[in-house]
This record gives structure tokens, sequence and C-alpha cells, in this order.
């Protein structure tokens, strides 16, 4: 590791402790540790409690999420082509996409360990590596989150090498390419009914 980087990760840590500013992983394992608790919280597995219990999920993966940073970046140089009102929609949409998709997959947690293997900083970005292991798997997910304000916010996640954001943004590219915008938030809304649907 050169002297630049030692001194810049030094400086950033120093910002951030400075300024009261929760690290990268910690912030991430916080997030990760919320969620493990309400998914394994008996009283909210009884099925009456179900849509409270997603919607606590929702809240706590929103907190630590930049929702609107990942929706812009899956849209890349789409997005500066919108106005602020379909800005707005397009994230609504991307946000009830991811949250939907994947709420699912959180639930189905079952005890599976999960490591913190490191943790990179620089110029007011970072990447938390963590994977997580089962009794026959191994899969690793690395959190990219990028500092706002005083907050690290979560604005990808690349699971076993693969991109959340790069793989949304080759498909979102795909249909603007082959049909429009107009058609992708179609099929946005279309696919949020299906996921929300009883």
């Amino acid at each position: 590791m050169g002297l630049a980087v030692t001194f810049s990760l030094i400086f950033l840590m120093g910002v951030c402790l400075a300024l009261g500013v929760d690290t990268p992983t910690v912030v991430v394992k916080n997030t990760i540790d919320e969620v493990i608790r309400l998914v394994t919280d008996e009283t909210l597995k009884v099925p009456d409690q179900a849509s409270h219990r997603r919607d606590l999920l929702e809240e706590t993966i929103g907190n630590n999420f930049d929702f609107e940073e990942m929706a812009k970046r899956s849209l890349a140089v789409h997005w500066k082509n919108r106005n602020a009102s379909e800005h707005h929609e397009f994230v609504t949409l991307f946000r009830s996409l991811l949250s939907k998709t994947y709420s699912g997959k959180i639930e189905n947690y079952s005890g599976e360990t999960i490591n913190y293997l490191k943790e990179r900083l620089k110029d007011g970005y970072a990447e938390v590596q963590t994977n997580i292991v089962t009794a026959h798997t191994e899969n690793t997910l690395d959190y990219r989150l990028m500092l706002k304000g005083s907050t690290w916010r979560v604005y990808d996640v690349v699971v076993n090498g693969v991109s959340l954001v790069k793989n949304y943004r080759s498909q979102f590219a795909r249909i603007i390419h082959r049909s429009s915008y107009e058609d992708l938030v179609i099929a946005l809304r279309e696919k949020s009914s299906e996921i929300t649907a009883p």
C-alpha cells in the first residue's frame, strides 16, 4: 500500500471519528444484524404479522440503502434526459422492484454465518467485503457505499462478483434501446403489481 493511499485512509478515518460517523463496516453490520433480528423474531413469524414484518424489513434496509443513487446509476445516461417527476417515479418503482424481489430471499434466512472480511476506503467511497457460509456453499457479498453528509449509504451490492446495479443497467438499456424509456416504466409498473399481488 502506497504512502498516499495510507494517508488518505488515515485522513478519512480521522474525519469519520471527528464527525462521529459510523464506519462503513459498522453501517453494514448494524443493518444486517437488525434484519436478522426481524426475520428470527418469533412474534413476527405468525401469518397476520407477515405484512408488518415486510414493512419493518423495508424500513431497515431503506434507512441505509440509497435507492435514488442506485436507480440513477442503473438508468445511467438515460437519467439526465428525465425530469424531476420522472426521477421520483423511477426511484419509487426501482425501490419497489428491489424490495419486493429480494425481501422473500431475506426472509428465508436460516442461521447462515456472515463473515466481515475487509473494508476499503477511498475518497468518500467504501467497499465492505463479506461472505455468507452455509453447510454446503459460500457466497460473497460486497457492499459499496458512499459518504453523503455524515452518513455512509449503500449504493450497490456485488454478489459473487456480479454488480446488482450493472446487472439492472444492462437490462434497462436493452429495453430502452429495443423500445423506449416509457415502455421500461410500464414494465416496472407491471412487475411491481405482480410482485405485490397476494
